[in-house]
């Protein structure tokens, strides 16, 4: 074991910090709300059970069911958002698993063509981020970051696949460069990570503003989906006045990529454009912006 990677059990992960007792901060521009959407770019192996529409079959080989319900955000839904993005000039996040390198090659290069933000998202969808030693930990990251810089990409950002962790993930990721993770959906500012010499940002993402959640648990419906994002940032831009708020939005290409549920996206996208004070930025340009405050958070 590398023990330079051990996490003391004695230390806390984060400290409460009430948000009412943060701040003053500015976003740039003054911007009252910082809005970032992370489409979440993934590779579930085939023949192995996974997130399913349908559980009565996951257990099958094939299971068309299900593997063809997933297998349709990056063949159709994330180009569908892409579109969409682009139509409404605003750069989106893409939390990627390392397998999209080689499964989906022509995801990597159009993304990087747009100027996307990448985050990492582990190996796949189908093995979860959970149970590891820290060695294999350890190999398991830097093997994740190799394979991004292979495309040019140096990763910031961390989302544990199906949000998920080990006791060491958040020491890992910032012994490796990283300067965020994503993991800890918590709070509507960036706070750090207690650490020992090495600083690692929580950047707000959402497991409720989210479509997994929205559509395979709540079972919302793609228009009331689109109301709790125009909600979500309602609420949130009204306290930015006094306090500036960050909003990050989980988003599937199989799920809102589906033509039926992607219009009220796109709709609450053009709601949310029309409104002055609000800065559309990548998880990467948030966490910049974060580190610029340094203690201050």
């Amino acid at each position: 074991m590398n023990s330079h990677y051990v996490r003391s059990t004695a230390v806390e992960l984060f400290n409460y910090s009430p948000i009412i007792e943060r701040g003053p901060f500015r976003l740039p521009n003054d911007a009252k709300i910082a809005v970032w959407f992370g489409i979440n770019i993934e590779h579930y192996t085939p023949n192995k059970p996974a997130m399913s529409l349908a559980p009565f079959t996951a257990q099958l080989v094939p299971d068309p069911l299900n593997y063809g319900w997933r297998d349709y955000g990056p063949r159709v839904g994330v180009w569908r958002l892409s579109d969409i993005f682009s139509e409404h000039d605003i750069t989106p996040s893409a939390i990627t698993n390392s397998e999209v390198i080689t499964q989906y090659p022509q995801i990597i290069d159009h993304g990087l063509e747009k100027g996307w933000a990448f985050a990492g998202h582990g190996v796949n969808n189908s093995d979860w981020h959970n149970g590891i030693p820290i060695d294999e930990e350890v190999a398991l990251i830097e093997s994740i970051q190799t394979s991004f810089k292979s495309r040019g990409i140096d990763l910031k950002g961390w989302l544990g696949p199906a949000l998920t962790s080990t006791e060491n993930t958040v020491e890992v990721l910032a012994q490796q460069g990283f300067t965020y993770s994503l993991d800890w959906a918590n709070d509507d500012l960036p706070y750090w990570f207690n650490l020992e010499n090495q600083r690692l940002l929580s950047i707000p993402y959402s497991s409720e503003v989210n479509d997994i959640p929205a559509f395979a648990i709540h079972h919302q419906t793609g228009e009331q989906f689109g109301q709790a994002l125009r909600d979500q940032f309602d609420v949130l831009y009204a306290e930015g006045e006094t306090s500036p708020r960050v909003m990050g939005v989980g988003l599937h290409p199989f799920l809102v990529g589906q033509p039926f549920r992607a219009k009220y996206l796109a709709e609450a996208l053009a709601y949310m454009k029309e409104h002055e004070g609000v800065w559309f930025a990548t998880s990467d340009e948030i966490a910049d912006w974060a580190f610029a405050h340094g203690d201050n958070l």
